[in-house]
């Protein structure tokens, strides 16, 4: 199993290739590393469900995390604020006891966040959650493909259904492999990742083609990218579910924007 990069120093050279390609900056408040999606016209959707049939979508050029946000990094936004802990999972089983966590889980994702939580981190960051389209544009990268490393399913390219064993997620910088073409990691499989916006099956029928962003309003809010319980056809780049704004789940967490 691909579950983290052969050495620190790769890993660093791999981000310094990604700068050259897509300007990398540092956010200063949380340490989140955010990589440039440069503006242009992308297909959304795959048209392999009916909540997604493929479209074209002009998006202006943004900053979006490399890495969802971690447990480390959510612990300080936690002891800065009194933001309240992510201890409690109304789906599986959270990490945290109080608000501590297994230090062993530093550096994997946050999980039993609701969005409210995840917007609040956002904003005390000085960042924001994603907009649908652009975390769908970062996944699937240049090659706007179905995966983030291309159109054929790999499960050794991201922590799935398949390949888990007993575990559950993975660190962040996991799966180096399967990073897609913007250098965006675990953007398929690992956890489910909260968006800005409201979720609406028929949407895309009337979305705007520029800066789509999503309904006015709704009763549940979009999160995007499968994760470590399911297999190839949610972990695609293109598949949507949305679930109410304070759910906090055991598989689900976000990443930043700009």
């Amino acid at each position: 199993m691909h579950t983290t990069p052969t050495t620190t120093s790769g890993l660093i050279n791999r981000w310094l290739e990604q700068a050259t390609a897509n300007r990398l900056v540092v956010n200063e408040r949380d340490g989140s590393l955010l990589v440039y999606v440069p503006p242009g016209e992308f297909e959304m959707g795959d048209g392999e469900g009916n909540d997604c049939p493929k479209h074209r979508v002009w998006l202006d050029g943004y900053y979006i995390g490399a890495f969802a946000v971690t447990n480390g990094q959510y612990q300080r936004f936690v002891e800065a604020t009194g933001h309240r802990a992510p201890d409690k999972a109304d789906y599986g089983s959270a990490i945290w006891s109080g608000k501590r966590f297994p230090a062993e889980k530093a550096d994997h994702p946050v999980v039993c966040v609701s969005w409210e939580d995840a917007s609040a981190y956002a904003q005390w960051s000085g960042l924001r959650l994603p907009s649908e389209a652009e975390w769908e544009k970062a996944a699937r990268g240049p090659g706007n493909w179905k995966y983030p490393w291309g159109d054929a399913w790999d499960a050794q390219r991201c922590r799935n259904l398949e390949n888990r064993g007993s575990e559950t997620t993975c660190p962040v910088y996991g799966y180096a492999a399967g990073v897609s073409g913007y250098g965006c990691y675990n953007t398929s499989g690992n956890v489910w990742e909260w968006c800005a916006d409201w979720y609406e099956s028929g949407y895309y029928g009337q979305s705007p083609s520029r800066n789509p962003r999503g309904p006015e309003g709704g009763s549940n809010r979009v999160y995007r990218g499968g994760g470590w319980r399911y297999g190839a056809s949610l972990c695609r780049a293109a598949f949507r579910y949305g679930r109410e704004p304070g759910y906090r789940g055991g598989d689900l967490g976000f990443r930043p924007a700009r």
